[in-house]
């Protein structure tokens, strides 16, 4: 598990970067789900499959960043409490 984890979260920053790709994505779907409501209904149904596809997106970055913390976490040394 040590390993999956170290291969999850080796790039916090590109994890970020997929996060919030699929952050924006996630906007320009509700975007295109309100215009579905004003015009035509196919609007709403593009708008849920960028939606769908954007939380899988973002879904993927958020699990790269919470492997990198738990990661760092569980491999952190206790400091010696020598006196």
């Amino acid at each position: 598990m040590n390993n999956l984890l170290a291969r999850l979260g080796q790039d916090p920053k590109r994890s970020l970067s997929i996060f919030l790709t699929g952050l924006g994505l996630f906007a320009v779907g509700l975007v295109f789900i309100a215009l579905g409501y004003f015009y035509h209904h196919i609007w709403q149904i593009l708008g849920l499959f960028i939606l769908a596809c954007a939380c899988a997106i973002a879904a993927w970055g958020y699990l790269g960043i919470f492997a990198n913390r738990w990661f760092n976490i569980l491999n952190q040394h206790s400091p010696n409490n020598k006196k």
